[in-house]
């Protein structure tokens, strides 16, 4: 059974990141749209629905998880995945999430949380 196409978007400082993210999750299928900035991710969000958001805990001076409790008071169908450098994210914030990734991650734990999200 093939791989379910997502629109997927990444929301983190780090150029380098989001590049590696990008050509992984394209090389899978995917299509994958990028913000540097809090106001960026909600200039996309207000444009169109992704199915899956790549969320950085910290993106430049900002707090991601702001973004997280706007989108889910939004009540849309998209789920998150949450980056995070520390491994320090409480059972309470894993529960909100489809997933937690630690950077640095593997791959195909990227690859693998993209494709395990059940999209509606």
């Amino acid at each position: 059974m093939a791989a379910q196409r997502r629109t997927v978007l990444v929301v983190d400082d780090e150029p380098s990141l989001r590049l590696l993210c990008r050509v992984n999750l394209e090389l899978e299928g995917h299509r994958v749209i990028e913000a540097s900035t809090l106001a960026e991710a909600r200039q996309l969000l207000a444009a169109e629905r992704p199915d899956v958001v790549l969320l950085d805990v910290h993106v430049g001076s900002e707090h991601g998880l702001d973004l997280l409790d706007e989108i889910q008071s939004l009540d849309l169908a998209t789920r998150v995945v949450l980056l995070s450098g520390s491994a320090d994210v409480s059972s309470d914030m894993r529960s909100r999430v489809a997933a937690v990734l630690g950077k640095p991650f593997d791959l195909s734990d990227l690859t693998s949380a993209v494709a395990a999200v059940r999209v509606p």
